[in-house]
């Protein structure tokens, strides 16, 4: 198929800010794709499945390089568009429509040609890397046209501004695959779509599946080796709640402050460590491969864990902001396995021996972990729990994870399957004076005075149901000056300026990838910010490098916690 088709639909689903009206371009597009079931990716700005951490590596230094060669213009040139635009894609359309009549040579540009392209740009390393990219980038560009230059920049960048959220998607295979004819069926052929994405992580298998049937779709089974989604867990407001939510009795455990891993051991033997949000942390982490590998007594599994950070003087656990360290550091791995060591706490099996466990009871998966796991301390130990109706030894329990610097409890119903990426009531957290949101980074602003050449001040923002972000504050406190002191200006300034996809005077917008940990004094409704609420006096208190966009917070939480 011609790229040129896809960025029709692209102009399409950017002219519309409406949610049904999108599903229905996308769904009318999907039966162009049938037989091209990959193209999906390139509908989210993606290259690879979900679950694949793989990128273009293409920075806008390096976009706007190639825009310039590509247009026959100068960097100089581009960079004046371009901070007019504010989007090297509308820049790249703008100076591709002034370029001179095409090469005779020039072939039509298509889809199969941008993935595989685009797909070998991860690969390149080394000495000449930085021309090879270009190379490669240059022969798309080459053939394309001012619209088709303005989505190839755009997708290089992964921000295509078209607003298609994974929920979206998910609605659209079900509408041209199913035609449902009720907001019943649609609901029903909804979750069975996203049971089936939340095993796989990619939508091209989804959407085969979903041609073939319904029964296809329920055949999607967990993989050893290839992440999951985590099963994610509300909030209640007391015991009380949490018993009115899973039911009597309950199992109710530790909320650790550490990060979340999912473990995995496939068929060859291999350990793989993955984060929330699919990150394969493997690498950073030869401590734990070692715990799991002499301690679980398993041929296969998928285990769900925290690992949590420990003072290796006192052997005292450490608050989350401690270990942060550990999953974005990737060199000098064994001084930091010494210096910032970690016990996992393992909570959940999903799979093992070859079977998937997940419609599995979580008494009895629960039951299983404490059969197949050996448990040592200040290595691997089984989540501390206690099974109990009684809403008096729970609040004990409860006061006893605080005294031990632990963030609360989860209230876990024990007959309740696990759902990979589901955010439903078989279990729930309970955390006290919950004044804090999980959000993520989608613009800021640069400093002025002492604080001249740092971003200083950032936007943060929540999602709706279909993972639209939305605004809901700009956060100015909370980094220190000086990097020694913790999370700095400086250093988030630079991880911010790798991910600069807009720029307009003294503002920036960036591709949201930055999740941090925001404090703040209420939330009050507000007109000034698209999510219609805002926070007062917001503080970042920590950068969450185990989370991604997925895991922040939604406009239902937030609605809530205004309430």
């Amino acid at each position: 198929m011609d790229y040129l088709k896809l960025c029709e639909v692209y102009e399409e689903l950017e002219a519309t800010k409406k949610g049904l009206e999108k599903t229905a371009i996308l769904s009318e597009f999907l039966k162009e794709i049938k037989k091209e079931p990959e193209t999906i990716y390139l509908l989210q700005g993606r290259i690879f499945p979900d679950y694949d951490e793989r990128e273009t590596g293409i920075s806008i230094q390096l976009g706007i390089k190639a825009v310039a060669q590509a247009s026959g213009n100068k960097e100089e040139k581009v960079i004046e568009e371009f901070k007019k635009l504010g989007d090297l894609g509308l820049t790249a359309e703008k100076l591709f429509a002034k370029k001179k009549q095409a090469s005779l040579f020039s072939s039509k540009l298509t889809i199969q040609k941008v993935l595989t392209n685009l797909r070998k740009l991860p690969e390149v390393e080394g000495k000449g890397a930085v021309d090879k990219k270009i190379g490669l980038i240059l022969e798309l560009f080459n053939s394309a046209s001012g619209l088709e230059a303005k989505y190839l920049a755009r997708t290089l960048l992964s921000d295509l501004k078209i607003g298609v959220g994974t929920g979206m998607l998910r609605d659209a295979i079900g509408e041209f695959c199913f035609a449902p004819k009720d907001i019943d069926e649609k609901r029903s052929y909804s979750e069975i779509l996203q049971s089936a994405y939340d095993k796989s992580t990619d939508f091209a298998e989804v959407f085969q599946r979903a041609l073939e049937g319904v029964e296809s779709l329920k055949k999607v089974s967990l993989t050893p080796g290839k992440p999951v989604k985590v099963m994610l867990f509300p909030k209640a407001k007391d015991v009380n709640d949490a018993f009115e939510i899973v039911g009597k009795p309950a199992a109710f455990e530790y909320k650790y402050d550490g990060f979340r891993v999912m473990i995995n051991k496939d068929k060859n033997g291999e350990i793989k460590i993955f984060t929330r949000r699919l990150d394969n942390v493997t690498n950073q982490f030869p401590d734990v491969v070692e715990y799991v590998q002499k301690h679980v007594d398993a041929e296969t599994f998928i285990i769900d864990g925290e690992a949590i950070g420990y003072d290796p003087k006192t052997k005292k656990f450490r608050p989350f902001q401690f270990m942060s360290q550990r999953i974005k550091r990737k060199y000098e791995i064994d001084k930091l396995v010494k210096e910032l060591p970690i016990e996992l706490k393992v909570f959940d099996i999903i799979f093992y021996n070859g079977r998937s466990y997940v419609e599995t009871p979580f008494g009895e998966r629960r039951k299983l972990l404490e059969k197949i796991l050996k448990q040592e301390k200040h290595k691997i130990t089984l989540a501390d729990q206690i099974i109990t109706d009684d809403e008096k030894e729970a609040d004990r329990f409860y006061k006893q994870a605080l005294e031990d610097n632990q963030e609360g409890l989860m209230a876990k119903s024990l007959t309740a399957p696990y759902k990979p990426g589901a955010r439903i009531g078989y279990a729930v957290k309970l955390k006290p004076n919950d004044d804090e949101l999980d959000l993520v980074i989608t613009g800021a602003e640069w400093g002025t005075g002492k604080r001249a050449g740092w971003l200083t001040s950032f936007d943060v923002s929540c999602q709706d149901e279909d993972g639209n972000l939305m605004e809901i504050g700009k956060a100015s406190s909370g980094l220190k000056e000086k990097p020694e002191e913790g999370l700095s200006y400086g250093e988030m300034t630079e991880m911010l300026k790798e991910l600069t996809n807009e720029e307009s005077g003294t503002t920036v917008k960036v591709k949201p990838e930055i999740v941090v940990s925001v404090k703040y004094q209420n939330i009050q409704k507000s007109p000034t910010y698209s999510s219609g609420f805002a926070l007062r006096f917001p503080r970042i208190v920590r950068l969450r490098p185990d989370r991604g966009v997925s895991d922040i917070a939604t406009i239902k939480e937030v609605e809530d916690k205004a309430n």
